[in-house]
Formats: structure tokens, C-alpha cells, sequence
């Protein structure tokens, strides 16, 4: 049987996986860089190649591409610390089988790696390889597991066309993977448009979508061609298509149907070519039941459904987002940028952030602004945020500050009397299951709490927490937590 190749600078990453191979009994080998690798494969070849992406003396993308040309049907999975989307791209452009991010949980790396295996297998029995993607884009930034399988997503969407909705908060960056998706796509160098259908009045929305012939009603002075036309050969992007009146979805639902159209006021069809990407914060299965929005139409648009994740869910990716906000602002502004504290980012990092994303982008706007450091501490942040919620377990429901709406009011230190006021409300409101709902969000705020000390270290967690390893380990799953 052929063996599993490690490729890594790293001596502790290659240890690791080394003996979690041996203990699962599966054949191995080590290269501490690439080159050791293509001289390797000159005489033999392995089952799955495991290799990291950046090494001193060669990278794991040339070599992913090497192997693709000379051993199309090995798996190959490409590990990095630098897990952005740049990162995830070109692993699925060059055809790796899946994108492994450190640190990782070696349970399911072993997982990973007898799916590979699988894999395979099927190959040299006749199966086919998956293809890639190439990159771009780095606004998206994003290590937190959610957002990696964002990533993952737009990897393995980008040889299609077909139709997705992409659904999340309002804030949470919609657009920008609406926008992704149309750049590693096959319609890259066609039109990318975008349209709100929030954004404009009513009785102009058929016409913005569709356009109008001239003289089609009081001033229609000349043709208009519609976002369906302006997009024809390329995606157009129907942001919040929730919003969208009862009577005009039917016309959608036919244009996405056939792909023809009627202009305002015309009389012949008219057929573009266009991959339609929905966006909405709404859930459209409860506005289907409300009769608020044609059920027809959810299935067309439902083809593939992308969630994006509220940043409270991906906090720790706050740092991150405001560091680059922040000179992204002062570069808008022409202005030298300015310094957050590790102070402020610790204290941000625990904020609710109702608005996601753009709410943390107007913060740091706001600092740039009105900040007069130039190292930005705590008493510099907007007093209405400081000592806003440190942990989303112990958010009141329905006490933000009425004045403020964009941002919760502080949490009390007395944890024992929110949870309590918590309960109340909970029971007040006819929920079942409340003990156990309650003490899930008790448990997920300890966990995460003791994974945040030990920095991310789950053996070190479960000793200064008093429990076993094999109970954190399944706590972890059962609720969902990835340290």
C-alpha cells in the first residue's frame, strides 16, 4: 500500500501527524520541503499528499501545481497558518482535495486524510479528480472557522453557474462574497452588477430591473436598459431580494425561469445571459408562510444557499478587521493611521456588534476621526460602547438603549442576575427546553473562556477547568465550538 506524505518546515507539525498516523496504522513519510518531494516522486508517488503552503525553501502551491500536472488523480491537502481567502483560493484553483487551517484538531486531520485515502482509491478506479479555483480578493479576511468554510465555498462554487442565495444579518459582508463569487467565476470578465431592491422606490423597481421603452409612462424620455440587460454575460447581484413587492416577483420568477423579459412599455421578449446571486437578511421560509414572498420563487432562488455569519459568531477575527479598517480609513481620509491598543482590541473583541462588520468599520471610522491619539486607548472609544457585553451567552434580550440601537447596553457584572432576568424572559415568552438552553450558554461561555487562556489548548483547558480531556473534546462538539 502507498504511504501518506507530510511536507513541512515545521518539526512539531510533521511529530504530530506522524504519530497519529502510526496510531491509526497508516503508512508515512516526512519531507521537511518541496524539493525533497519532486525528487521523491521521480521514483515513486504516495497515496495523499499533505503539504504546507509557505517553507522557507519552496512553496506548497508550486508544488500542488507541479503534482496536478504530473499526478492529476493524488489528492493533495494543502495545511497553512495564514488561513485567507487568498490561501483558500489558490488551494482549490491548483485542485487540492480539501484545505486543512492550523492549528487543527488532529481527529478530524486524521478524518480529512482517510476521506482522501477514499478518494483515491475511486481514482485509480476510474474516478475523477475536483477541480480549483484561482485568487483574488482579499477583502474577505476571515480565520475563524465560519469564514473559512466561506472560502471553502467559493472555492468549490467556481465552475459554477449556478444561482445562490446568500443569507445573514445585515452587516455581515454579503456583497463581498457576492463579488467573490462573480471573480473566481466563469463569467469573470463579464459585468458585475449590483442592485438593491431596498434602495429604490416601489413603483420604479420593474424598471430598474427591467428597463423601459421611451413614452413608457410620464417621463420615460428615452430607452433604459434594466440591471438584467446591464448584466447580460455576467452576475447580477439582487441585494435583499426579501424586500421585493408580491406583484413583481412573479415577472422575476419568470426571468429567472426562461431568462427572457419585457422592458416597461415593450412588446418583444428579451433574453440575457446572466447568473443571478440573491442576498437577504430575512428568512424568506417565514415570509413564504406569511404570504409575503412566492414559495416558486424561494426553490429558484435556493439553489444553493450560503450563510454568513454575525460577527459575533467569528469574534475572533475582530482584531484582524479592525486593524485593517483602520488603514483603509485613514487611507480613504488621506490621514496617517492610527493605533489600537492591545487594550481596545481586547475590549472590542468581547462587543455584541449588532450592525456585524460595517458597525465595527463606522467605529473605526470614528476613531480616525475623532480620536486625537495616535495609539488609540480605552477611554478614546465612544462612551455609549465601553463595557458594552463582553459574552453573547449573557446578552439581555430586549435591553438595548433605545437612544442607541446600533449597540447594546452594558451587561451587568453580576452574571447570577442576567441569567436570571434571562430565564424570566425566556419563560415569559412561552420557550420550552429552558434549563437546558441555559445551560448550554453557560457551558460554551466557560469553554470558551478557558480555550481563550490556554490559547486554544484543549488539554491545558480541561486541567484548569477540572474535567477530562475526552469530556471537553465532546463538550466542544455537542455546542459546537472550535478552538
Amino acid at each position: 500500500m502507498k504511504s501518506i506524505w507530510i511536507v513541512d518546515d515545521d518539526q512539531s507539525i510533521r511529530w504530530v501527524l506522524e504519530k497519529a498516523l502510526a496510531r491509526e496504522n497508516i503508512s508515512h513519510r516526512s519531507f521537511s520541503n518541496p524539493n525533497d518531494v519532486l525528487n521523491a516522486l521521480e521514483k515513486e508517488s504516495p497515496q495523499v499528499l499533505i503539504s504546507d503552503i509557505r517553507m522557507p525553501r519552496g512553496n506548497g502551491l508550486d508544488l500542488l501545481q507541479h503534482v496536478k500536472t504530473t499526478h492529476p488523480l493524488l489528492p493533495v491537502i494543502i495545511m497553512t497558518a495564514y488561513s485567507d481567502l487568498d490561501s483558500a483560493v489558490a488551494s482549490f484553483q491548483g485542485g487540492a482535495f480539501e484545505y486543512l487551517t492550523k492549528p487543527f484538531d488532529i481527529d478530524k486531520a486524521i478524518e480529512l486524510i482517510r476521506r482522501a485515502i477514499e478518494q483515491s482509491e475511486r481514482s485509480q478506479a476510474g474516478g475523477k479528480e475536483l477541480s480549483g479555483w484561482r485568487q483574488d480578493s482579499a477583502e474577505i479576511i476571515g480565520q475563524a472557522p465560519a469564514m473559512q468554510e466561506i472560502f471553502r465555498s467559493i472555492g468549490r462554487l467556481a465552475q459554477s453557474h449556478a444561482t445562490i442565495l446568500i443569507t445573514g444579518e445585515s452587516g455581515t459582508g454579503k456583497e463581498l462574497v457576492a463579488h467573490a463569487l462573480h471573480k473566481h467565476s466563469p463569467r469573470a470578465k463579464g459585468p458585475f452588477i449590483s442592485f438593491s431592491t431596498s434602495a429604490v422606490p416601489k413603483e420604479l423597481l420593474e424598471s430598474e430591473l427591467f428597463g423601459h421603452e421611451r413614452g413608457a409612462f410620464p417621463g420615460a424620455q428615452t430607452l433604459k436598459r434594466g440591471r438584467f440587460e446591464q448584466a447580460d454575460g455576467g452576475t447580477l447581484f439582487l441585494d435583499e431580494i426579501g424586500d421585493v413587492p408580491f406583484d413583481l416577483q412573479t415577472r422575476l420568477l419568470r426571468a429567472l425561469t426562461d431568462g427572457h423579459f419585457y422592458r416597461v412599455g415593450g412588446q418583444d421578449p428579451i433574453k440575457a445571459n446572466v447568473r443571478i446571486i440573491a442576498s437577504t437578511h430575512h428568512n424568506l421560509e417565514s415570509r413564504v408562510a406569511a404570504g409575503l414572498f412566492r414559495e416558486d420563487l424561494l426553490h429558484r432562488l435556493n439553489i444553493i444557499r450560503l450563510r454568513m455569519p454575525a460577527l459575533r459568531e467569528r469574534s475572533e477575527d475582530i482584531p484582524a478587521l479592525a486593524k485593517f479598517f483602520m488603514l483603509s480609513c485613514a487611507k480613504s481620509l488621506g490621514v496617517e493611521p492610527k493605533k489600537l491598543s492591545d487594550e481596545v482590541l481586547r475590549e472590542i473583541s468581547g462587543m455584541p456588534f449588532p450592525g456585524n462588520v460595517r458597525q465595527l468599520e463606522n467605529l473605526c471610522h470614528w476613531l480616525t476621526v475623532m480620536s486625537p491619539s495616535n495609539v488609540i486607548g480605552i477611554s478614546d472609544l465612544p462612551k455609549d460602547i465601553i463595557g458594552a457585553a463582553i459574552d453573547e451567552p449573557l446578552i439581555i434580550q430586549g435591553e438595548s438603549s433605545p437612544g442607541n440601537p446600533a449597540m447594546a447596553r452594558p451587561v451587568s457584572t453580576d452574571w447570577e442576575s442576567g441569567l436570571g432576568r434571562l430565564a424570566v424572559k425566556m419563560l415569559q415568552d412561552g420557550e420550552t427546553e429552558v434549563y437546558d438552553a441555559l445551560c448550554s450558554k453557560f457551558e460554551k461561555a466557560v469553554l470558551k473562556a478557558a480555550l481563550e487562556v490556554t490559547r486554544g489548548r484543549r488539554v491545558e483547558a480541561a486541567q484548569r477547568l477540572g474535567i477530562g480531556r475526552n469530556t471537553i473534546t465532546r463538550k466542544l462538539q455537542e455546542l459546537g465550538i472550535d478552538d
